[in-house]
């Protein structure tokens, strides 16, 4: 993406050089990190393979992988910006758009899902769970790259949070730390939640099967949801029940995680 239309780029160099002034003693870092690549993409594949890089895998190798997939893949770029707006506006702590890049381990775990959903859609299976496996020792955070994720995504806190193979994320979704998409153990094949748009997902939750979180869902805190949940409804408990309706069309963008006196969430 050229620079000059790159509005988001644009911004977070921006950030970045009043960050640096502010704080003289991380300018060089700024400058490494950020104001020294000429993309979002590339400052992405630095920060990432300077994360991943170990002995066994040197952090050069991971870069190449990195960059050789978002160069392949122009929509990866789109999806990364996308979720970095998601941090912007719905975590009030991420100030400056450049924080998700630098400092969030939720983001830095999806863009890694997003490689290595890159890799094995090329068929690089050993790669693409190799990534999986850093990220899950990493970050706490366990995406099979199988799992199809759309974009505009947040995952606060983000640790412990576990995603199954054949998992769907819709567009715009939400989830907090501890969150589990998962299989009940008893089935095989298509086994996995399909969490529709604009759901959100509080810290603690599991949704257990191959059932549908419909779109604007809300899912309070600790619940374990085993059966299909209807768009625009809020459950909670263990198991889950619907206890309303939130009050917001798009949960995930509110990000209120409260149950009010009428028995929703809001």
């Amino acid at each position: 993406m050229n620079d000059s239309t790159d509005l988001l780029w644009s911004r977070m160099l921006r950030e970045a050089e009043t960050l640096s002034v502010a704080e003289p003693v991380l300018a060089s870092y700024f400058h490494t990190a950020v104001l020294s690549h000429p993309s979002l993409e590339s400052a992405l594949a630095y920060t990432l393979a300077e994360i991943l890089g170990n002995a066994t895998v040197s952090k050069q190798a991971v870069r190449r992988v990195i960059d050789e997939a978002l160069s392949a893949d122009p929509v990866l770029g789109q999806k990364i910006r996308r979720d970095i707006e998601a941090y912007r506006e719905r975590d009030p702590a991420c100030r400056h758009a450049v924080t998700p890049l630098l400092y969030y381990k939720g983001f830095h775990a999806l863009q890694v899902y997003r490689v290595a959903h890159y890799l094995w859609g090329q068929e690089r299976r050993t790669m693409a769970y190799h990534m999986q496996n850093l990220g899950a020792e990493i970050f706490g955070v366990d995406i099979h790259p199988a799992a199809r994720l759309g974009c505009g995504i947040m995952i606060d806190h983000a640790t412990g949070v576990v995603i199954g193979e054949t998992a769907v994320v819709e567009d715009d979704v939400s989830m907090l730390h501890s969150v589990s998409l998962g299989g009940t153990g008893t089935d095989s094949g298509d086994r996995h939640p399909k969490i529709r748009s604009g759901v959100l997902i509080a810290a603690g939750a599991k949704v257990l099967g191959n059932i549908e979180v419909g779109e604007g869902a809300k899912i309070g805190a600790g619940s374990l949801v085993l059966s299909p949940v209807a768009p625009h409804t809020t459950v909670v408990g263990v198991p889950a029940r619907a206890v309303g309706v939130p009050r917001e069309a798009s949960p995930a963008r509110e990000m209120d995680q409260r149950i009010n006196s009428e028995g929703g969430v809001g």
